[in-house]
C-alpha cells in the first residue's frame, strides 16, 4: 500500500498581510499530480489542515477542491484536525465524506477506532488522533491523570495498542498499522525547528513527547513541525507544503512517500521516500548596507523572491522599505542591524546629558543614544546649529 504523508497545509494562512490561497493551490495541484504519477492509494493528512478556527470561504473552496481531485484521482484520504484547526468546522459532514473515501477525523473518541483499508496483503489499521486539549477531554476519563501532551498521547496509544492486540488473529497478525498525531515529539530540537507559524501546544512552553509513545505501529505520520524531520525510520514529519514563514527559509518542501509490504516497513530501506513539492516563491534573507543590496548584482537571482533585509547600515535609512520593493517587489519585512556602533565611553545617556555644555550638545548627544553611538553628520550638525540660532533670534524678538 502507497502511502503519501503530509500536514500543516494551513488552508487560509497569511504571509506578511498576503494571501497564500493561490500558491498552496499550485503545491496542492502537485501533491494531486504525485498522486496520480505514483499511485498513491492513500493520503495521510496529519492536523493543521486549516490556519484558523473560522477559516473563509475561499479556503473551504480550495479544501473541498483539493479532496475531490485527490478523489478522482483514486487515492482515500486520512485526516485529522491539529490546533489551529476547529474541530467542529473540519469535520462538518464527516460521516458524509467517509463514505466517499475521505475519513476526516475530529472527535476526541475517534482515535480508537480505525479506518481499514486494505490490499493485496490484507487490512491496513489508520488511526488518526486528532490534537487532543488536555484540558478539554480529562473529564471524557474521570480518574486518569491526562495533563500534559504526553499523558493523553500515551494513553491513546495504549488503547490504540489495545485495540491492535484484538486483531490477531491464530495466524499471526491482524493487519498493519499508521497512526496519525500533531504534536512535539522527542527527537526534534523545538528552539531550532519551528517558526512563528508553530503555536506552542501548551501554554507555559514546549510539552515533548517521547518516542518510546509511539512504539507498536508500522509507520507514525507527525504533524505540528514545518521542517521535514526521520526521528525513527518509521516515525517522521513530513512539514509544511509551503513556506510560511522566513524561519521555513531553505527547508525542503513536499512529502513521504510510504510503501507498506506484506511486514509493513520491514528492512527495505526504499520503502520511505521523499517527494519534493513545488515552491512557487522562494525566500530569502538578503544582509547588507541598503545602497548594496539596491545595486549588487549578486542580488539579481533574488528579485523574485519573498524578501527580509537585514540593513546594515549604520544609521537606519529614511523610508527604506520603499525603496528596497524598487528592486524587490516582494520585500515584505526588515530589520536594522548595524554592525559598527561607536563606544559610549562607559557614561549613561542620562550623564552625558547632564555634562552637555549647550543645546547643540544635547542634540547630538540623543541623535547618538538613538542611533547606537552614532552622532550626528556634518551636514545635520550644521542643519541643527542653523535652527538653534534661528530660534534664538524669534525668542529675541518676541
Amino acid at each position: 500500500m502507497k502511502i503519501l504523508h503530509t500536514s500543516d497545509w494551513h488552508i487560509g494562512r497569511t504571509f506578511h498581510t498576503h494571501s497564500t490561497l493561490e500558491h498552496l493551490g499550485l503545491v496542492l495541484d502537485a501533491l494531486v499530480a504525485v498522486v496520480v504519477q505514483r499511485g498513491v492509494d492513500v493520503v495521510a493528512v496529519a492536523g493543521d489542515v486549516f490556519d484558523s478556527a473560522m477559516p473563509s470561504k475561499e479556503s473551504y473552496a480550495l479544501l473541498t477542491d483539493t479532496l475531490r481531485r485527490l478523489k478522482e484521482a483514486g487515492a482515500s484520504v486520512v485526516m485529522t484536525s491539529g490546533n489551529h484547526d476547529s474541530a467542529t468546522r473540519l469535520g462538518f459532514q464527516a460521516e458524509w465524506a467517509a463514505l466517499a473515501g475521505i475519513h476526516i477525523l475530529t472527535r476526541p473518541e475517534q482515535y480508537a477506532s480505525p479506518i481499514t483499508l486494505t490490499d493485496e496483503h490484507g487490512p491496513v489499521h489508520f488511526y488518526g488522533i486528532p490534537y487532543l486539549e488536555p484540558a478539554l477531554i480529562r473529564h471524557l476519563h474521570p480518574g486518569v491523570p491526562l495533563k500534559t501532551q504526553e499523558q493523553v498521547l500515551d494513553f491513546a496509544m495504549t488503547r490504540i495498542r489495545d485495540d491492535l492486540a484484538l486483531r490477531l488473529t491464530a495466524g499471526g497478525r491482524g493487519g498493519r498499522s499508521v497512526v496519525l498525531a500533531h504534536c512535539f515529539a522527542a527527537g526534534v530540537a523545538p528552539a531550532a525547528e519551528s517558526s512563528d507559524v508553530e503555536r506552542d501546544i501548551t501554554a507555559g512552553g514546549l510539552d515533548l513527547v517521547p518516542l518510546s509513545v509511539f512504539d507498536g505501529c508500522d509507520y507514525v505520520a507527525l504533524g505540528h513541525i514545518h521542517g521535514r524531520a526521520t526521528l525513527t525510520p518509521r516515525v517522521r514529519y513530513s512539514g509544511a507544503p509551503l513556506h510560511y514563514s522566513f524561519a521555513e527559509a531553505g527547508k525542503p518542501r513536499g512529502a513521504w512517500l510510504v510503501e507498506l509490504g506484506a511486514d509493513g516497513l520491514g528492512s527495505d530501506a526504499g520503502a520511505v521516500e521523499w517527494v519534493d513539492l513545488p515552491v512557487p516563491r522562494r525566500l530569502a534573507v538578503l544582509t547588507g548596507e541598503l545602497a548594496d543590496l539596491l545595486a549588487d548584482e549578486a542580488f539579481a537571482d533574488n528579485e523574485g523572491d519573498w524578501v527580509k533585509a537585514i540593513l546594515t547600515d549604520r544609521v537606519r535609512p529614511l523610508d527604506a522599505m520603499r525603496a528596497l520593493q524598487s528592486r524587490f517587489v516582494h520585500a515584505v519585512t526588515l530589520e536594522h542591524r548595524p554592525t559598527i556602533t561607536l563606544d559610549a565611553e562607559g557614561s549613561t545617556y542620562a550623564e552625558r546629558i547632564r555634562a552637555a555644555t549647550g543645546d547643540t550638545e544635547i542634540v547630538a548627544g540623543f541623535l547618538s543614544f538613538v542611533r547606537n553611538g552614532v552622532g550626528p553628520s556634518e551636514f545635520e550638525s550644521a542643519l541643527v546649529a542653523e535652527l538653534l540660532n534661528e530660534q534664538s533670534v524669534k525668542e529675541v524678538n518676541a
